[in-house]
Order: structure tokens, then C-alpha cells, then sequence
């Protein structure tokens, strides 16, 4: 290693190679094009070019890669869901970024951490239970603990019983974990472009056209682009592309705001979040902790940060951690959730033929990273639909067959 970097610094021509792809004129035609440079995106194109042979593919992004809510997220992976469709898909996720590093050839940091959930009333326990036994169930690893494992596990925590809200139990999630968001996408996109796929950023969608109920060309700021397949993976913007098609989706934005204080020594191991006081936080590699709750009340197209999400977030973690009451908070943002009735995804067919839907991801897309890619990669090159995703079908809003996902929120909406 100290041979090789010596020889990378005194190199006179620059010999990285480059990730990505270089900028360059968009075809006339491709096969697939995706439109969103989000981490599902990347990872749909990753997937295709590897396992499926189909390179011939552009990703598009107004912006930049993982720049969107990829970059916007708190990086938390779980599958302690509350549905067996919802557990079953999430766990094969949370097994998938076990290895993903491996995958990739690319360290995306994932950590192991697990996960608590803290219970303030006998009606929590009681769901708390429900999911237990689902979880374990479909073999995920979750418990239903008492105050005192709760003591051991986070021995910083005010369980006070004097407090506003005390904590009576918790759900103990030994599966959760964290991965850094961007290398992630870098990883995905840097493989998919190793393979043949072209990643064009700066690169906004702005229509879609159809003929005779088929996709036929997507046209852009630099052009347009004729394409067999196309596949919208744009998160907060799911209704608004969407339209362009022609498909009216049940999907409402909301902004959802996030974050982070100065660092500290390690402190916190698991990831720990209360539903009832709309909070959440983590402490990161880097000692920061990351604070989050539930998104903001009025839907939006926006992703500015308020003071009163500010406040709002800061009141609610005092109650668990009083000691953070000296810290310094360095930054603040917000991502574009995008909201289905029945807090799950939607994925697979639209009404527009060849047209694919990869949205309503809500505040749980990142931890839906790889299954998502792999999923809609095999549906795109064999027109099957895969089993673990045939329950999120767009379909199933018009056959009443939601799957209510709303009471397994890290936060409550």
C-alpha cells in the first residue's frame, strides 16, 4: 500500500480512473432508461448490467448522483415491519447490505447496531408484541425487552419514571443497523457504469411520450431519447413525473427533517427511536448524532429546514437524552418523502406498457436499497413480476388490498 500511494503522488499523469460516466452527447435510442440517479435507480441499472446482460442504459438525474433523498436520509437499515409482505421484503434487504461491500468492491461502512424502540403506554407494548412475534415469525430478530435490558443496552437514557412520558418497555431489533448513504449509490453507480450503463447528470426530465399506451420516448433539457423501457425511481417527485405519463399515483410529498450535532466521544451503540414523542437518533462513526422524527404536517415540494421542526425535534430527544442538552447543532435539512394511504411502496407495472414504477418509498426507501434494484432489475428483463414484490403492485389500491404499514413508523406521520 505505501508503494502504491507513492506512486499515485508522483505520477505525472493522473491515473484514477474515472467512476462515473464522462460527460458525452445522450444517444438517440436506448433500451432502458431510468429516470432518477437516486440510490434505486443506480441500483436497478447495477443489477441489469451484471446479472441480466442489458447494458445499453442511461440514468438520468436533474442533479447529481445520490444527491436527492439518498443524500438526505438518517442511514437507517431495519426490517422489523409489522406485515408479512413488509417483513419479508425488508428482511431480504437487511441481508443483502450484510454483504454488499463484497457485492460492490466498495465499503459502504455498514454496522450491525441494532435497534430500540421505546414504549411510553400499554397500547405500544401491545403492538410492540404484535411485531415481535411477526418478526420472529418470518425470522427477523426482534423482542419484546423490559426497562432493566433497556438500562443495559443504552445506559444513557432517561428512564426516569418522573419523566413526561415514561418508558414502560421497548422493541429490541438485533437485525438494525447503518451503512454510509453516499457509498452506497457510488458504489451501485460506479459498478453499473463499469458495465456499459451511462450515467448522465444534470440531465432534468421534462416529458414523457407515450403511443398507443407504450412508452416511446423520454424527452429531456439536453434532448430526447427514444427507449424500450423506462423506470421512474425519483422519490419525492413520484406524482409529478408520474403525470407526465399520464398515471395519476395516490402518493402525497411531505418534507421530513433531519439533524446532526457536533461529535462526540461514542456514547450510543443502537439506534434508538420513540414513536410517541416523534423522535429517533443515532450516534455516528464520526460521533455526531443524528436527530429525526416525523415529517411535516402540510405536503411539499420543498426541502427547506424550520426552526420549529427545529424545536419541535430538540424538546422531544431532551426527553431521552438530557445531556444533549449542551450540544451544538451543525446542520439542518430536509428530503421529499413521497406518501402512499397505506405507508408502503409502490413496485412493478404502471398502466403505460413497459413504463415501471419504483416509488412511494416514504422515509424508508434507503433501507430498501438492494432488494428494490435486484427486484425491479429481474421484473424489467423477464416481464415477470417477482413474488416479494407482487403485494406493493399499483394494483392493489383498486382490488383493496392495501398493506398498512403505518404502525411499524421509526416516528409516527
Amino acid at each position: 500500500m505505501p508503494a502504491a500511494l507513492l506512486k499515485y503522488a508522483l505520477s505525472r499523469k493522473y491515473p484514477a480512473r474515472h467512476a462515473f460516466t464522462r460527460r458525452r452527447d445522450l444517444k438517440k435510442r436506448y433500451d432502458v432508461v431510468i429516470i432518477g440517479a437516486g440510490g434505486h435507480g443506480v441500483a436497478i441499472a447495477y443489477y441489469l448490467s451484471k446479472y441480466h446482460g442489458i447494458k445499453d442504459i442511461a440514468i438520468l438525474d436533474k442533479g447529481y448522483v445520490g444527491g436527492g433523498n439518498t443524500a438526505r436520509n438518517t442511514a437507517v437499515i431495519r426490517s422489523n415491519y409489522l406485515t408479512e409482505e413488509g417483513v419479508r421484503f425488508y428482511r431480504e434487504s437487511v441481508e443483502m447490505f450484510q454483504g454488499l461491500s463484497n457485492e460492490l468492491g466498495f465499503n459502504i461502512m455498514f454496522e450491525n447496531r441494532g435497534q430500540l424502540t421505546l414504549a411510553h403506554s400499554d397500547a405500544a407494548i401491545r403492538s410492540f408484541r404484535w411485531r415481535a412475534e411477526v418478526n420472529q415469525h418470518m425470522g427477523v430478530r426482534s423482542e419484546l425487552v423490559d426497562r432493566k435490558t433497556i438500562a443495559e443496552l443504552v445506559p444513557n437514557l432517561n428512564l426516569s419514571e418522573d419523566s413526561r412520558f415514561p418508558i414502560l418497555a421497548g422493541l429490541w431489533h438485533a437485525d438494525g443497523g447503518t451503512a454510509r448513504h453516499d457509498a452506497v449509490a457510488w458504489g451501485y453507480a460506479s459498478g453499473a457504469c463499469e458495465r456499459g450503463a451511462e450515467l448522465h447528470q444534470c440531465t432534468e426530465v421534462t416529458g414523457i411520450e407515450t403511443k398507443c399506451g407504450r412508452i416511446a420516448a423520454v424527452n429531456t433539457n439536453r434532448g430526447r431519447i427514444e427507449c424500450g423501457i423506462a423506470v421512474q425511481a425519483v422519490a419525492g417527485m413520484s406524482s409529478i413525473v408520474a403525470d407526465m405519463a399520464g398515471i395519476r399515483l395516490p402518493i402525497h410529498s411531505f418534507p421530513l427533517q433531519a439533524m446532526v450535532t457536533q461529535p462526540y466521544k461514542p456514547l450510543l451503540g443502537p439506534l434508538v427511536s420513540s414513536p410517541h414523542v416523534h423522535v429517533y437518533i443515532q450516534q455516528t462513526s464520526r460521533g455526531e448524532f443524528v436527530i429525526g422524527g416525523g415529517s411535516d404536517p402540510y405536503a411539499l415540494y420543498n426541502t427547506r429546514s424550520t426552526l420549529e421542526m427545529k424545536e419541535t425535534l430538540s424538546a422531544a430527544i431532551l426527553e431521552l437524552f438530557p445531556f444533549l442538552g449542551q450540544a451544538r447543532v451543525l446542520r439542518q435539512w430536509a428530503g421529499i418523502t413521497d406518501m402512499t394511504p397505506d405507508y408502503s411502496p409502490i413496485m412493478g407495472e404502471s398502466p403505460v406498457e413497459h413504463y415501471y414504477l419504483d416509488a412511494g418509498w416514504g422515509t424508508w426507501g434507503f433501507k430498501a436499497t438492494p432488494i428494490s434494484g435486484k427486484t425491479m432489475a429481474e421484473l424489467i428483463a423477464t416481464g415477470r413480476t417477482p413474488d416479494i414484490i407482487k403485494p406493493f403492485e399499483l394494483e392493489r389500491f383498486y382490488r383493496f388490498q392495501q398493506i398498512n404499514e403505518a404502525g411499524a413508523t421509526a416516528a409516527s406521520h
